[in-house]
C-alpha cells in the first residue's frame, strides 16, 4: 500500500509500504479517506523530537472498516469511522477513568505499525473507533469529523482542563490548528470573553469566526502586559496553552488569574514551570495529551447538527503524492493545517 515514509528530519516521502492486515482478533482494518499533518508531526520534521526513520508517520485519519477480527464487537466492514489519535482497549484502569491516552495496553499511531498517513490502518478496534451515523456526508463535513481525531478534541481538553465555563474570561496562547480549535471549544462552553493571541491576520480572522471577542497580536511580557490592563490587572479565568514552548507556557501562566488553572496541550519542549511564582499565585496546570476516545461522542453530535465547523482550519490540500509539500507548507506557516486527500467513500 501507499504511505508516507519519514526519512529523516524534513524528509516526508510517498512510497511503498506493507499492506494493512489483521494481527490480533480484536483488530479492524481501516481504510482511509482523508489525513492530516499534525502540528506535533512537526517536531520530528524539524529534527527537534526524535522518531524512527524510515517507517510510517501520522496519527489523524478517518475512513471506512475494510476488515474486523472475530471479537470485534463495536464496528462492521462498511462503517465510516473516527480514529482517535491513541488507540486503547477502553477497559484498563486508566480508560475507565477517562485517560485513554494512558491505557495501560494502547499507544499512539504509529506505534502499531501503520501510519494515519497512508491508505490503511490498523486498529485495535472496539476501545478506539467510532462509527459515525448517517451517510451522504459533505466533504466540509467529513474534514471536520477528521478534525475530531485530534485537533478539535485537543482544543476541546484545553478548554475543559482550563475550566472554561459560561459566562468566563479566557485566552488561548498559540494560533495554529489546536488552538484555532481551542478557542471554538472555549465559545461553544459558553465563555463571555475570548482573547486569542494571535500576530497572523488570516489566524486572527478565523479566530474571530470560531468565537474570538478579542485579539492580541504582541508576545511574551507585552502579551503578558496587555491581558493583564485589559482585564483590569486581575488576568483570564482560564488560560489555554496550545503551543509547548517555554515562552507560550510563560505566556500563559503570566495571564492567569490567582487560583485559576492554566490548560495546557501543546507538546512541551524545552519548558520549565515556574513553581514559585506558581504557588504564590495559586496556579495551576492540568493538561496533557487529549484523551479524544473520551471527547469524540459527544463533539460528534454538534458536527453533525451543524453547530460547530472545525473542519475549517484544514486550508492546505493534497494527496500522498504531495506529502512533502504537505509538511513544508505547515513548517513554514503558509498553511493552518494540510488535509491530504487518501481515499474515496
Amino acid at each position: 500500500m501507499r504511505a508516507a515514509i519519514f526519512e529523516g528530519p524534513g524528509k516526508v516521502t510517498a512510497g511503498d509500504r506493507p499492506d494493512a492486515t489483521l494481527k490480533e482478533r480484536t483488530d479492524a482494518v481501516v481504510r482511509v479517506l482523508l489525513a492530516c499533518v499534525c502540528g506535533s508531526d512537526l517536531w520530528y520534521y524539524r529534527g527537534e523530537t526524535p522518531f524512527p526513520a524510515p517507517g510510517p508517520i501520522g496519527h489523524e485519519f478517518i475512513g471506512v472498516v475494510e476488515d474486523v477480527g472475530a471479537d470485534v464487537g463495536t464496528v462492521a466492514k462498511g462503517d465510516l469511522v473516527i480514529a482517535p489519535f491513541a488507540f486503547s482497549d477502553g477497559t484498563c484502569p486508566h480508560c475507565r477513568h477517562g485517560i485513554t491516552t494512558a491505557c495501560a495496553n494502547g499507544g499512539f499511531f504509529p506505534m502499531n505499525g501503520d501510519g494515519g498517513q497512508g491508505e490503511a490502518v490498523r486498529v485495535p478496534a472496539d476501545g478506539t473507533l467510532v462509527s459515525v451515523p448517517g451517510s451522504g456526508h459533505s466533504d466540509q463535513m467529513l474534514r471536520s469529523l477528521l478534525t475530531l481525531s485530534d485537533v478539535m478534541s485537543t482544543g476541546h481538553h484545553a478548554a475543559v482542563c482550563a475550566g472554561v465555563t459560561a459566562g468566563s474570561t479566557v485566552a488561548v496562547v498559540g494560533d495554529g490548528a489546536v488552538g484555532l480549535s481551542a478557542v471554538l471549544a472555549a465559545h461553544r462552553l459558553g465563555a463571555d470573553r475570548i482573547i486569542a493571541l494571535s500576530r497572523h491576520e488570516a489566524r486572527q480572522e478565523l479566530a474571530r469566526e470560531f468565537g474570538a471577542t478579542e485579539i492580541v497580536a504582541e508576545r511574551g511580557d507585552e502579551a503578558i502586559e496587555k491581558i493583564l490592563e485589559t482585564t483590569g490587572g486581575v488576568g483570564v479565568d482560564g488560560a489555554m496553552e496550545c503551543v509547548g514552548t517555554e515562552q507560550s507556557m510563560s505566556t500563559a501562566i503570566g495571564i492567569a488569574r490567582p487560583g485559576s488553572v492554566v490548560g495546557f496541550v501543546g507538546v512541551p519542549h524545552g519548558v520549565e514551570l515556574p513553581v514559585t511564582r506558581m504557588f504564590r499565585k495559586t496556579i495551576g496546570v492540568h493538561g496533557g495529551p487529549a484523551p479524544a476516545r473520551v471527547y469524540i461522542p459527544e463533539l460528534l453530535d454538534d458536527v453533525l447538527e451543524g453547530r460547530i465547523d472545525p473542519g475549517r482550519v484544514l486550508d492546505y490540500e493534497t494527496d500522498l503524492d504531495g506529502i512533502a509539500e504537505a509538511y513544508a507548507a505547515m513548517d513554514d506557516r503558509r498553511a493552518i493545517k494540510s488535509l491530504v486527500r487518501v481515499g474515496t467513500l
